[in-house]
């Protein structure tokens, strides 16, 4: 009787051993991944793409998704992480609203056991242990394609006003850095007022306003997406100048709306950047999940657009 008392005990502690010793979520005991995922808002056209093409492949990959909407706050990215962790998901996915504060958080996913995901955004950390992989654009490379095309359509003194994105997130440093890079080779081009909009529409009409009023001489808009560019064209249409024409527009994106105001010649070039990250996406939590090694970085492949190939494109564009 001792003998199997003894033995039954030592089955239990065993199992409650093993179920302490697990860490992460339950895709070892149902074999359903269950993925946190902390978006940063719903501050643009290419966002709301993004958003569906995550909800929709993780769907089809079948995996649990749980979803946050941070509304461009990292508080809220941070306090969404930290309750993914408490639920014990298996994944944690998300795109940074800036690219620095994140360690703390993310050892404290690390500390559970909870494999993270990089996704369309980067962060700023010496410890690279802290995720598996970053999946997205190139946003330097971006800043180049934007600059490159002006470079080659643009002939004496050229002056640019700068729309950026969020202050201190990746692709708003970085699109800055690309442009910049390019056209330092060309001293006849000058930003001559840079200033965020946000990402948003609102924004880029706003301080595309001020602008026009503080700059006389405005050859260029340079916007780090096409939403602040659409607000743009809004604030040069009120001022009674002709988009695309007495003021060209370069943006990044490639979202419809950005396309159509392209093809209809208000905008002048677009960079394209990929929002269609899901599939992907689900494709490497699945990786990361059972153990297997994936790369640091995982680039999307992107395309440029002039005016009469995205009258080309438009039809068949899915975003």
């Amino acid at each position: 009787m001792r003998k199997t008392m003894t033995t039954a005990l030592t089955a239990v502690l065993l199992t409650a051993l093993t179920a302490c010793g697990s860490g992460g979520g339950n895709a070892a005991d149902d074999g359903k991944i269950t993925m946190g995922f902390a978006q940063v808002g719903a501050e643009s056209g290419w966002r709301t793409a993004n958003t569906k093409s995550v909800q929709e492949s993780a769907k089809s990959a079948g995996i649990e998704l749980k979803f946050s909407d941070a509304q461009q706050k990292q508080e809220n990215q941070i306090k969404a992480i930290r309750s993914y962790i408490q639920q014990k998901v298996d994944v944690i996915a998300f795109s940074p609203v800036v690219e620095t504060g994140w360690d703390t958080v993310l050892l404290e996913a690390k500390r559970a056991k909870i494999p993270v995901i990089l996704t369309d955004r980067a962060i700023d950390s010496d410890d690279t242990s802290l995720y598996e992989t970053f999946l997205g654009s190139d946003f330097i490379d971006e800043g180049k394609k934007a600059a490159q095309w002006l470079v080659e359509n643009s002939s004496g003194p050229t002056n640019v006003v700068e729309l950026q994105g969020t202050t201190g997130a990746a692709p708003a440093i970085d699109r800055k850095e690309g442009f910049e890079d390019v056209i330092r080779s060309k001293p006849d081009i000058r930003i001559v007022a840079s200033q965020t909009g946000d990402f948003t529409r609102s924004g880029g009409k706003q301080v595309m306003e001020a602008f026009l009023k503080s700059q006389p001489d405005i050859d260029v808009v340079y916007a780090h997406n096409d939403d602040m560019g659409l607000g743009a064209i809004e604030a040069i249409k009120a001022a009674g100048k002709k988009p695309g024409v007495d003021i060209k527009i370069i943006t990044v994106d490639a979202v419809k709306d950005g396309m159509t105001a392209l093809a209809g010649g208000e905008i002048n070039f677009i960079v394209e950047c990929n929002p269609l990250l899901g599939p992907q996406l689900m494709d490497l939590a699945k990786k990361v999940v059972d153990g297997e090694e994936v790369p640091e970085r995982v680039v999307t492949e992107e395309t440029t657009f002039t005016q009469d190939q995205a009258k080309t494109a438009l039809p068949d564009r899915k975003y």
